[in-house]
């Protein structure tokens, strides 16, 4: 199993999404920023670490969000996703490992070709389904 975690990052109404580089693993498909957890860390300090190494900001990180099981056909292990909301990315994000950084609205997230093991989440977001990271629980 690969544990990974992910940040679903609101500003303003709109999600912080991120397109793989041209060339690499998945290349050019759409995810939020997130990466694998090293071994003996937490799921909160990876989400921490891995927005500075390819953002470069520090965020408020909140509740999880979502979680999902997704196996790839070309992968061994199947790969294990928390999403945690966090919100207040200081400084501005800054793109340093992705293809793009986009600003995107939750209805027009079906726009984008994301992961597979994303697409539950998508789908959830676009139609509302799930209190994004700033809006809380009616």
């Amino acid at each position: 199993m690969i544990r990974v975690v992910a940040a679903i990052i609101e500003e303003r109404g709109r999600l912080l999404i991120c397109q793989r580089r041209a060339g690499g693993a998945f290349a050019l498909k759409w995810e939020f920023p997130g990466g694998k957890i090293r071994r003996g860390e937490t799921q909160r300090a990876a989400v921490a670490r891995e927005l500075r190494e390819e953002l470069g900001v520090a965020v408020d990180i909140g509740r999880e969000v979502f979680r999902t099981r997704h196996r790839y056909a070309d992968m061994a292990a199947a790969v294990d996703i928390t999403f945690f909301a966090a919100t207040r990315p200081f400084p501005a994000p800054r793109n340093i490992v992705f293809e793009r950084v986009v600003w995107a609205r939750p209805r027009d997230l079906l726009r984008y070709d994301f992961l597979a093991a994303d697409r539950v989440l998508i789908g959830r977001l676009v139609r509302g389904e799930f209190v994004t990271p700033i809006r809380k629980q009616p």
